[in-house]
């Protein structure tokens, strides 16, 4: 067996430092220390109080720093950074919308109610994708119409955006874009006066002074206003966009619905086609033609995303029933 001898300890104790301390004394680790505070001088011995000697006090004036100015709020593309509604509060009458046939707010689920919760489903949907910076542009402007009078555009309109309404995260704007005939607020029950026409007319009308709130959450109508026999070209000028943009400046859970003229019986519609995301065309079943349909579809061509709407039937093929299973019968 060979001769094992045991390792011999070094004299030099600097030799059997460990590793930390070598590694000490190879790097200034003390540049990895932090500062040490300062060390406060030592309180020096006061003198006895001495009433001669002391003098009277002198009055300290403090001087105010200089005010900031105040910051002015954010800018949007030149528009203030959100527009808080203004104009009055009206409650509305549950007892009318019922007598109409619309949905009642905190009211039993209906058949009514289920239908229009699948439509804003995805009309929610694409507004979300619009604000992610997918799909169209102001996917949150929902243009609301039909091909012919008659055919429940403003009753599609009002239930979505009563829908719409109910949700938690969301507000809703239903503006009554149809000047020649607005019916929005007949069928609301709620008072007239200066709306959407106004304020393009006349520049120091604030659109936001025009809407009127509603007992509601989160839930508010613009009216149509006063009919100038100029509006399609009031919707045409550059002016239009600037107007719009206020109604949702800041205001990213807003969705505004516009309630337009029949497409192919008035021109607004067609420049309101410029300004939405979205466009809702209502079909009447068994009234609306294919023709009519796709000449109005061609008029709206101004907006990249058409749905369809179907209104008024009486039969599903694949059994369709909704409300039934909260008990709901018509």
């Amino acid at each position: 067996m060979t001769e094992q001898s045991k390792i011999p300890v070094p004299k030099d104790t600097s030799e059997a430092r460990s590793l930390i301390e070598r590694a000490a004394g190879t790097f200034d680790l003390r540049a990895f220390q932090a500062p040490l505070a300062p060390k406060l001088p030592e309180p020096r011995e006061r003198a006895p109080f001495s009433a001669e000697a002391a003098e009277p006090a002198q009055p300290v004036q403090r001087v105010a720093p200089p005010a900031r100015p105040e910051a002015a709020p954010p800018a949007f593309d030149g528009i203030p950074a959100r527009q808080a509604f203004r104009g009055v509060f009206h409650p509305i009458d549950r007892k009318h919308l019922r007598e109409q046939s619309l949905i009642e707010p905190e009211g039993p689920v209906t058949g009514l109610l289920e239908e229009f919760r699948i439509v804003k489903r995805q009309l929610l949907m694409t507004a979300a994708e619009s604000r992610a910076g997918r799909g169209a542009p102001h996917g949150n402007r929902i243009l609301v119409c039909s091909s012919h009078p008659g055919e429940g555009k403003t009753f599609c309109a009002v239930n979505l955006a009563l829908s719409i309404a109910a949700e938690k995260d969301t507000e809703v704007l239903l503006v009554d874009a149809d000047f020649a005939k607005p019916s929005v607020l007949s069928a609301l029950g709620l008072p007239g006066g200066r709306g959407l026409m106004d304020a393009l007319a006349d520049p120091d009308i604030a659109v936001e002074d025009c809407i009127i709130g509603t007992d509601i959450a989160g839930f508010f109508v613009l009216p149509a206003g006063n009919s100038t026999g100029h509006d399609t070209e009031h919707l045409a000028s550059a002016y239009t966009a600037q107007v719009l943009a206020r109604l949702t400046a800041q205001a990213p859970n807003r969705i505004v619905i516009f309630d337009s003229p029949p497409v192919l019986a008035a021109s607004p519609a067609s420049e309101l086609a410029h300004h939405v995301g979205q466009a809702l065309m209502v079909v009447r079943a068994d009234q609306t033609g294919e023709a009519a349909l796709r000449d109005a579809v061609g008029i709206l061509s101004g907006c990249e995303d058409i749905k369809l709407l179907l209104n008024c039937t009486r039969f599903s093929p694949t059994g369709r029933r909704f409300g039934s299973y909260y008990g709901y019968k018509e």
